[in-house]
């Protein structure tokens, strides 16, 4: 199942994102670059599998599954800057600034964000305040309050020490709110009620968490030619990470629990969430 949404996804950037000849190209050229770069998909996976669960067809839903994996890519676009992380390699391929230039990553990245919006109003649900909703829960979840509140703290703290309860807090913002727009998005645009919207909201939190302390994980015991981004800077700057604090043993042990918990919330969705529970499984043994 999953696989079939990243082909598809795959296919809907290459449709909307692919380079025009004209003053724009060089641009153009950086944002599809970097959104076909070789992501996972998981976020627009996830989406279109509450928005079937909860009834929204693929078409329906697939313009804010754009959205939001333009969002996501142009975060990763930013994060990879000079002032940000400076990183030069993101998937194995060199980082949008060191392929464009500066610059244009940066406007690269500033048109993802923009341009994605415009995309999501594509969608063809007939009822306009679900798509108000989701919306504003995309901009909610990519916003000062969400993602890009989880990056300032996770800067404020790149030269100092951090409590575990600081590293879950931007874990929880940068990395589980984009999930949390994913889950609740694909709940919203089908029309599900509260109970199962927090549900959804409760899996994607959890499942963040899981996420990124495997991240953290992998940058300790993987390879940078497995992962196709550099690993141990963290630990070059001395900075905290989950691993870090509670040691490696703990963090496994930490990824399994918010895993289960993830998989729980999903048990109001019945029988249907079967592929959910097994995709989120998967994340917690993936090696890269």
């Amino acid at each position: 199942m999953f696989e079939n949404y990243t082909e598809l996804m795959n296919a809907v950037v290459d449709k909307y994102l692919s380079p025009e000849n004209g003053e724009i190209y060089e641009l153009q050229s950086a944002m599809h670059y970097s959104a076909s770069a070789g992501g996972k998909r998981i976020r627009p996976a996830v989406m279109l599998e509450f928005g079937r669960i909860c009834g929204a067809t693929a078409e329906e839903v697939l313009p804010f599954a754009l959205a939001l994996e333009m969002i996501h890519t142009y975060s990763l676009i930013h994060d990879d800057l000079p002032c940000m992380d400076d990183d030069d390699m993101r998937r194995g391929k060199p980082s949008c600034h060191v392929a464009f230039g500066e610059s244009t990553a940066l406007l690269a990245g500033d048109a993802l964000l923009t341009d994605a919006f415009k995309i999501a109003m594509e969608t063809s649900v007939e009822d306009k305040q679900r798509v108000v909703a989701a919306c504003r829960k995309l901009a909610e979840c990519a916003g000062s309050r969400g993602m890009i509140g989880g990056q300032v703290i996770d800067l404020k703290y790149e030269n100092k020490p951090a409590t575990l309860d600081i590293i879950k807090k931007i874990h929880l913002l940068k990395t589980s709110q984009l999930l949390v727009a994913a889950a609740t998005i694909g709940c919203i645009l089908g029309g599900a009620d509260e109970s199962c919207v927090s549900a959804a909201q409760t899996f994607a939190e959890n499942l963040g968490l899981a996420f990124q302390i495997k991240d953290d994980i992998l940058d300790v015991t993987s390879t940078a030619e497995v992962l196709g981004k550099p690993i141990g800077s963290d630990a070059e700057s001395n900075k905290s990470t989950y691993v870090s604090l509670v040691g490696l043993k703990q963090a496994e042990n930490d990824v399994l629990t918010y895993t289960q918990t993830a998989i729980s919330a999903l048990d109001c969705f019945g029988d249907d969430a079967e592929d959910l529970k097994e995709f989120a499984k998967k994340l917690v043994y993936r090696t890269f």
